[in-house]
């Protein structure tokens, strides 16, 4: 078992300042993408806008599919900093750092400060997770509340005094709570489960004595009841839709379309905890099977938190491997258990061990390489455009990949050389540098991805018209991030999708079919209209006049012409 040297952990401080700075600068880089970035940060525009915090809308309709917590702090941070990319993106940056400072410091509490470092540097090490870090999704932000749950949990299991046990388990409750105001039911049924499972594993039950019903759960309805009693009241359309169709049929049926491979999930995982995903297995027979890694409990009896989190960590991928509704983010609240359960093997396996997990990353990273390197020649030789995209993208890509290459095989020559802590930290520096190198070419693609090529050009022409207030429409296409760049909403025409209950309950807001838009676009005043290509000469055989404003592979804007 190696020690971190102070000359390491002087390096590390160092170089995860300069990171985090140049990440904080990163965040109001890139344009929103489409669609979640674009989603979720409209839907808390809006909220800061109405300063109506109770019932969420996306494009002015009622949308209830997830729960506040997020709109609730991006809405006051538009109001705190003003509306843009950065404020956007804080909440979920400020979550994954939590995550990140939850796992050191309860394997600091668990195991010493060196497991606690280990920790933490597997999860910043982890590409996948550090990813999302920069993306506005709810993921992040549900990973954080779990993460505090779960590890407040673990922490009153080895606390000697009772106020101590107290004061960790009401945080825990609280994690929980948190967690169901970020997205729902699972908040609470994912750590439940866990206890459930590691009691009958373990057959110590006794351990349920130790929860704090009466105080926890009064905590966790003070948190969660009041605004689920509130927008109830207030849409009664809510209950059902929000508890039967985005709980119970999300997960039994594919009415969402997001369907996958059962093994999908576990493959993200894997890959997603490179570098050390690949350990990941010694990993977990090691934190299984080790008696050493159990705690003393005042009773005399004895926990076992790498088990719990195992257990955890096995419930949730399961879950989700078995919904009939899969995201590639779903499974992002087993990745800060995994790598307290990583830090504690690394920390203390024999550094050579670790070179053998941790070589077959330079030929994955020269695959990518290469696989970036031939993106622009995939796309068509009709999309020029796409190409010179893509073109300057890639090098991003070919540049972070090849960094993580090199840095891999100078981390597998430390390694050999019993160097592990700088070992561990050139990895954590180099996955580091690869997600903003990946998150600058991303924004190259900003004019296939984002909606805010397609607002300049619409904000272009609204700041010459002088008549009263231009009506503005999106006929069987929506970008989910136009509203957000227009700072206004628009009419919906002939779609439907994810607006199909709000559409119901507000009727007047929306046009059902595009046979009734002549009527509406000929009404006096000016109008824009964003469409698809393949729409143009339906739009004409309804004799709807306009101009081309502007035009890209996927979307056209139009404006309404005068009739001569």
């Amino acid at each position: 078992m190696t020690s971190i040297s102070s000359t390491a952990r002087a390096l590390l401080v160092l170089v995860a300042a300069l990171l985090l700075i140049m990440t904080f600068r990163e965040l109001g880089y890139r344009k929103l993408a489409d669609p979640d970035e674009g989603r979720y940060s409209e839907i808390s525009r809006e909220m800061a806008q109405s300063n109506d915090f109770i019932t969420p809308r996306l494009n002015g309709l009622k949308y209830f599919e997830k729960p506040p917590m997020q709109y609730w702090a991006t809405a006051i941070a538009f109001k705190l900093f003003g509306e843009n990319e950065f404020t956007a993106r804080l909440y979920t940056l400020l979550c994954a750092l939590g995550c990140i400072a939850l796992i050191g410091y309860t394997a600091t509490r668990l195991y010493g400060a060196d497991t606690g470092l280990y920790a933490a540097l597997t999860l910043i090490s982890s590409w996948y997770f550090m990813a999302f870090a920069q993306v506005v999704t709810l993921d992040t932000g549900l990973t954080f509340w779990m993460t505090l749950g779960v590890c407040g949990f673990v922490l009153a299991q080895g606390a000697a005094a009772t106020t101590a046990r107290q004061k960790w388990m009401l945080l825990a409750w609280a994690g929980m709570a948190g967690a169901v105001l970020s997205k729902g039911l699972i908040g609470i049924v994912f750590p439940s489960a866990a206890i459930f499972f590691y009691c009958l594993t373990q057959r110590d039950w006794r351990l349920l004595a130790r929860l704090e019903w009466f105080y926890g759960l009064a905590l966790f309805f003070i948190i969660t009841v009041p605004w689920h009693v509130l927008i109830s009241l207030q849409n009664p359309e809510f209950p059902h839709f929000y508890f039967i169709h985005e709980h119970v049929e999300r997960f039994l049926t594919t009415v969402h379309r997001r369907e996958a491979p059962w093994w999908s999930f576990i493959a993200i995982t894997i890959l997603g905890l490179m570098p050390w995903g690949l350990a990941l297995f010694p990993a977990i027979n090691h934190g299984w099977r080790d008696p050493a890694l159990r705690i003393g409990k005042p009773d005399g009896s004895t926990f076992a938190p790498a088990k719990f989190l195992l257990l955890f960590s096995a419930f949730v991928l399961l879950f989700f491997s078995q919904s009939s509704s899969k995201l590639p983010g779903y499974i992002l609240p087993i990745f800060p258990p995994l790598a307290l359960v990583l830090g504690i093997y690394i920390h203390q396996v024999e550094s050579k061990k670790l070179t053998w997990w941790l070589l077959p990353l330079f030929p994955l990273a020269l695959i990518g390489a290469y696989a970036a390197s031939i993106e622009p020649a995939r796309r068509g030789a009709n999309e020029m455009l796409q190409q010179q995209m893509y073109s300057d993208a890639s090098i991003w890509w070919l540049s972070g990949l090849l960094i993580l290459a090199a840095a891999t095989l100078l981390s597998f020559a430390l390694l050999r050389k019993q160097q592990k802590s700088t070992a561990v930290i050139t990895m954590a520096i180099a996955n580091m540098i690869l997600v903003l190198l990946l998150a600058r070419g991303y924004d190259g693609l900003s004019p296939l991805k984002s909606g805010y090529a397609v607002s300049q050009a619409i904000q272009q022409r609204l700041a010459l018209e002088t008549r009263p207030e231009v009506r503005l429409y999106a006929i069987k296409i929506y970008d989910q991030s136009l509203p957000f760049y227009l700072k206004r909403t628009l009419t919906l025409v002939e779609y439907v999708d994810e607006f199909e209950m709000g559409q119901k309950a507000e009727p007047a807001k929306h046009i059902a079919s595009i046979k009734d838009l002549p009527a509406v676009w000929s009404m006096p005043g000016p109008a824009i209209a964003i469409i698809q290509p393949d729409l143009v000469e339906e739009l004409k055989s309804l004799g709807i006049r306009f101009e081309i404003i502007y035009r890209d592979s996927r979307r056209i804007a139009i404006q309404k012409t005068e009739q001569r």
